[in-house]
């Protein structure tokens, strides 16, 4: 089908919960509107770990008020696929999944150039969210096999030794989970602590486990070095080598910054925040609106599912206020 000849309202580039809500207030308001989605349905979402809880309530998950029903008072990542799934076939919205963007160009219209096709619109809405990009180690052996900066599920790590870097949710789930699924793990940490963002009711579970000794954790260290049997920790004693099977560095991801800029976005020289209007949602170019945790920069805990689901109803009244 050949999409050049129409042209499209909003273009959402992002199948994730806030691509979501903008799909939804687009409907409502009788925008013709598509999402592109590069991955699966919320593809972040869906690469979290099996296991996960979410720190928010369920309602605070909901969108264009839609119930999200949880058995527990915080929905796991199974609840929160099943209810965004509900809601996209549900309400049949126009979506493209494993259709990545490729190229984005403004002129009267914007131009959009995907690998499997290419689109006209006037709007455009990027709410790509941020899991795709990891933040690297870069240190020798950080390309070994047995390194990865993602976490599944504990079974692969049973009786194997595994060092987990960074003290965040994500590392410090990982390190209980598979020290009581039968792992060794290890943290190693820049901080002196786990850090405050950890859940509330896990931070002193960790806490508690290294305390006991059940956890080893090197506070204020840093891996300056992977082998294929060993690890060498930087540690204020001075470097210590240990044995070591498995590499989880989970210390962060970033959003596609060099897309945002390749589109004409602005990024502040700090901390790589995009401009944007916050009344409105619109970026420095004209048409061009940010939505989700994009919206953060490199500080990618600012915003999240409950805080940014106001940001669909903003980029709409913008662009109905212009029609």
């Amino acid at each position: 089908m050949d999409n050049t000849t129409k042209i499209i309202d909003v273009l959402i580039i992002g199948g994730g919960p806030i691509g979501i809500a903008c799909a939804l207030a687009c409907k409502k308001n009788n925008l013709d509107y598509l999402i592109i989605e590069k991955g699966a349905l919320t593809n972040s979402i869906f690469n979290y770990p099996l296991n996960m809880n979410f720190f928010s309530t369920s309602e605070k998950l909901e969108i264009e008020d839609i119930p999200f029903i949880s058995t527990k008072p915080k929905p796991n990542r199974d609840e929160a696929l099943e209810y965004y799934r509900r809601v996209v076939t549900n309400n049949n919205l126009n979506i493209h999944l494993y259709e990545t963007v490729e190229h984005v160009e403004k002129s009267e219209n914007f131009s959009i150039k995907t690998d499997k096709n290419s689109y006209i619109a006037t709007n455009i809405v990027v709410a790509t969210g941020f899991y795709d990009i990891s933040k690297n180690l870069n240190i020798p052996g950080e390309h070994l096999p047995k390194v990865s900066h993602y976490y599944k599920e504990a079974h692969p790590y049973i009786l194997q030794n595994v060092a987990i870097v960074g003290a965040s949710n994500s590392a410090v789930d990982a390190t209980l989970e598979i020290w009581r699924k039968g792992g060794t793990p290890t943290m190693v940490i820049r901080d002196s602590e786990i850090g405050d963002r950890v859940k509330y009711w896990v931070r002193p579970d960790i806490i508690n486990r290294i305390k006991e000794g059940s956890i080893k954790a090197y506070f204020n260290s840093e891996i300056i070095q992977i082998s294929e049997h060993e690890i060498e920790i930087k540690t204020p004693e001075g470097n210590v080598t240990i044995a070591n099977d498995f590499v989880l560095a989970l210390t962060g991801y970033v959003p596609n910054f060099e897309f945002l800029k390749s589109m004409g976005i602005t990024l502040s020289e700090d901390k790589l925040i995009p401009q944007y209007n916050p009344e409105t949602m619109e970026s420095n170019v004209e048409g061009l609106y940010l939505a989700g945790v994009v919206c953060g920069g490199t500080e990618t805990h600012k915003w999240f599912i409950e805080n940014s689901r106001v940001h669909a109803q903003l980029i709409i009244k913008s662009i109905l206020k212009k029609q």
